[in-house]
Order: C-alpha cells, then structure tokens, then sequence
C-alpha cells in the first residue's frame, strides 16, 4: 500500500510536471506566434508626389480638407521633423528604397524618361530585404528611377526595372506625369500596346507632321508657362517627344482611380501572406489633372482638386484593407518625395487661387529648396491597435525606413546610412537621429540638433520660374531651427563657434568637396 501510495505520489507529480511542461509550451508557443506577428505585419508605403507639409489638416492647412489623411496622422505619430532626404523626386525615391544618400550616386537626379535605371541590380532595397522574410512585394504607381540600360525599345519587355530591384509585381509610369511615354507599364510590358503602333521616344528632337505645344497652341487644353511644350497627348505639352502607342496612352484624368484600382487588387490578390506594397500616388505634381468628380472641390483650382482627390483614394484604400480584413495588421506610412511647388510648368491657377493656404507651413523654400520647405514633408505612421497616437518631435528620415524596417521583420540587413529608428517609427521612443544631409539638385546642408547649417553656393537665391527661395548665398547660413523656423535670422556671423562645429560635423559625413560650393575662407 506505501509503494502503491509512493508510486501514485511520483506518478502525480510526474504528470503535474509534464502538465506545466506542456502548458509552458503552449504559452511559450503563443508568445513566439505573437511575436511572429508583430514582425510580419503587411507594410504599405504611400508615397505622394510634391506635397507639402502645410498641405494636410493634420499640419495646419485650413484651407483644405483632407479628412483621411488627417484620420492616419491623428491616430497614428505624426512627425514633425520627418524628412525627404531630397528637396526633388528621383533622388528622394533612391534614398527611401536603397537606405543611401542620393548625393553618393552621381546619377540620382531628376531623370528624363528615357533615363537608364539608377538602382544597381545587387544593391539592397526595402523590398530586396523583405522578400528574404517571406514577403511578397509590389509597386503601383510613379517611378522615376529609370528604366533599362540606356536605350528603351518600348515596343518589347523593358528591363531591368523594379522587377529586377526586389519587386515580384510593378505597374508603374515610367518618370512622371508630365514627360513621355504616357503609357502604363506592368512588370515591363507595356500595357495595351497594338504591335502595329509601336511607341517612338525622343527628348531631343520631334518627329515629322507631329504636334507640339510651341506651334500648335490650338490643340490645347492646358497651357504651358515653362519647359512643358513638346508632344501634346490629351491636350497636354509634355516633355519629350512622343509618336504611336495610341491604344496603350493612359487618360491623365482616370490615373488617380487607375492607380487605387491596381493598388486594391494587390491587396486583395495577396491577403494571404504578408506583402509589402510601394503605392507611389502621382499627386499633386503636374499636370494636375483631377477626375471630373473632384473638379471645383477645393475652391483653389486644380492643385487643391488632386489633393482633394488623393485624399479620397488614401480613404478608399484603408477602406480596402478594412473589408479584406488587413488593417489591424498592417503598418502604413505616409509621407512626401519633396516640398511644394506651385506654377511648375503650366497655367493652372494655382498661384492665382492659392488664397490663405500655405503649401510650405510655417518654413521657408520649397521644392528644389535647401530651405527647410524643400525637404521637412508630411510624414505619418500608422498601425491600427499597435501604435497609440502621438506627436513626434524626433528627427527622422524616410532613408532610415529601411533598416527600421529590417529590425521589424527580424532581418540582419542593415544600411550604413540608414538608421535603424524602429521604436520611434511605432511611437515607442522620441530619439530619432542626431544629424542629417539634406540635399537639393546637387546641392548639400546639414541638420544636427536645432540647427542647420547651408555652405555657400553659388546660383540664383530664387528660383524665379517656380518663385522659390533656393538656399543659394555667398556666405554660411547658420540657423537655430527651433526658435526661428522661418529661417530669417542668420547667425552664421555671431555664432562662429556653433558653424564651425557644424562644418566639421558635415564634412566629416560629406567630406571637403561637397559640389557647386562657393569656397570661402571661415575667419
């Protein structure tokens, strides 16, 4: 009876420790899968095109409403120190896929849409990084990062191209809405082309009894005022010339909806398994061409109108990802290529009927700008359920995307220039970056704490085409941007001790020569 009692006793504990053994790896089971899924939530990048950060409710705009974009920065970190790495497109667009300075990559400037593409084919990219975790990855939208080797025959498969950078799916524009080819291209072919009317491209040099802004005025329905006079398509001068390809040309005013339709059905065609989607809107750069149902909707003209417009596929799409039943699962960030700009190319009203609305907020410049208005952009990460909502002073860059997004996933791949600013990006820490170069056209600056520093370059101080404030002086600038956001007081005179740091600072990143600079001696 004792050893029956004894073994009973060993056989109960026995089965009380193999219980807590099993139930331990059930939780520990559970945990594992939780983290799982916090590492491997669906990423979504929208990206708008010459937005500025005064141009969303969020960051003061009264004048204008954008109630979606507004409902991700107000339950997500809205940032206001978020960054471009450049104050225009293509060099922005390398640096947010590549996790690289655009100013290290002599060819990461505005491209022509003939250009070859600029991103080397065994560089890392944000979706090169995420297909080594499981991630099926795609891009709708604008490109502008070249296409080919140098010459394009579009009338067969163009390549390399996203699909050869880490995207397993692209349907893309090649540059911009304003330069040729007008035509939608998915994962390099060029959709709805007819082999009978194959497309020609040259951005030199017209082709016979073909139309053009300059000599055929009559045929427009949008004017140009500069740069945007060569082959007219839908009543619109472009850049380039353009001849065939018909059937296949898109119609400028259903591009917002073409684009969310493409962006919905990627959504949808990869529910299943985590994704990671690059949805480049082409708002509001030029030719502003919103659908008739935006028309008038924002009282100051057709800028207003596509931004309106964004708003609303912005909203479409999270309503998408709701239906499919993804939000809660999905991290989405929201950000700017560059700052603003109004009259860039056509008559379009958009200086006239500006009104009270101030694009740039309370900063100086613009696109093409060194002043802050070229490169500080509305910048938004959002998470439903996982991030809680903030406003982040940190400063951030959208470059450190990257190898944030490498820590998430569980990825070792890291990018020097990109840092890996993972809590601050999900709201869990306000330590962002130490310093930052800033860039526009070639041109450098430097952030550090609350102050920025502009060398002295040579050029026009304005821009007067776009009427913008470039950067350009024959001396040092020097501001404390914490108490003098609007840059109006240079303290590169009275405060030589903090520009020489600086200068070191930036040199010790950049180096010496540092481009089109006015060389001055510091006394």
């Amino acid at each position: 009876m004792k050893m029956n009692l004894k073994r009973f006793k060993k056989i109960s504990v026995m089965m009380l420790i193999g219980l807590s053994v099993t139930f331990s790896c059930k939780e520990q089971n559970k945990k594992t899968e939780a983290v799982a899924e916090v590492l491997k939530p669906n990423i979504v990048i929208i990206y708008a095109d010459d937005l500025g950060y005064g141009d969303i409710g969020a960051n003061g705009a009264t004048e204008i409403k954008t109630p979606n974009i507004d409902n991700l920065a107000n339950n997500g970190v809205r940032f206001t120190n978020g960054y471009a790495s450049s104050a225009t497109c293509t060099p922005s667009r390398y640096a947010l896929l590549t996790g690289v300075y655009p100013w290290k990559n002599d060819d990461a400037k505005i491209l022509p849409g003939t250009a070859p593409l600029i991103i080397d084919t065994n560089q890392m990219t944000i979706p090169k990084m995420l297909k080594t975790k499981g991630y099926d990855t795609g891009i709708v939208g604008k490109w502008h990062l070249g296409l080919g080797t140098g010459h394009v025959d579009w009338n067969k498969k163009v390549s390399p191209g996203p699909n050869q950078v880490g995207f397993d799916y692209s349907y893309i524009m090649a540059a911009t809405q304003d330069r040729v080819p007008t035509v939608y291209i998915k994962d390099g072919d060029v959709v709805g082309l007819d082999p009978n009317d194959p497309i020609e491209i040259n951005y030199n040099k017209n082709f016979e009894d073909q139309p053009n802004g300059v000599d055929n005025p009559e045929l427009l329905k949008m004017t140009w005022h500069h740069g945007h006079n060569s082959s007219i398509i839908n009543g619109i001068p472009r850049i380039g010339y353009m001849k065939g390809g018909e059937a296949a040309k898109w119609k400028d005013e259903d591009m917002a909806d073409h684009f969310l339709k493409e962006a919905q059905d990627y959504v949808k065609a990869h529910k299943e398994n985590p994704f990671f989607l690059y949805y480049a809107i082409q708002q509001p750069h030029v030719p502003r061409t919103p659908n008739p149902r935006f028309v008038g909707s924002s009282g100051m003209g057709p800028r207003g109108d596509v931004i309106v417009e964004a708003d609303w596929v912005i909203g479409e799409f999270i309503k998408t990802l709701e239906a499919e039943g993804l939000l809660e699962n999905t991290l989405i960030v929201f950000s700017s290529d560059n700052g603003p700009v109004l009259n860039d190319g056509y008559n379009d009203d958009a200086v006239e009927k500006l009104g009270k609305h101030t694009p740039w907020g309370h900063f100086k410049g613009g696109k093409y700008s060194l002043f802050e208005a070229g490169t500080r952009v509305p910048f938004i990460t959002y998470w439903k359920g996982k991030i809680q909502p903030k406003v982040s002073d940190a400063l951030v860059c959208q470059m450190d995307l990257l190898s944030s997004l490498a820590s998430m996933v569980g990825s070792d791949i890291r990018v020097d220039d990109s840092e890996n600013l993972l809590d601050v990006f999900l709201g869990k820490s306000d330590s962002g970056r130490e310093e930052l170069v800033l860039e526009a056209t070639s041109r450098t600056a430097l952030r550090k704490g609350d102050w920025i520093m502009i060398p002295p370059y040579k050029g026009p101080a304005v821009n007067k085409e776009v009427n913008i404030e470039l950067g350009n002086s024959k001396e040092f600038q020097l501001y404390n941007i914490k108490e003098d956001v609007a840059q109006e007081h240079n303290l590169a005179e009275t405060n030589k001790e903090k520009l020489a740091e600086m200068i070191a600072s930036f040199e010790a990143i950049r180096g010496k020569n540092y481009g089109n600079i006015q060389q001055l001696e510091l006394k």
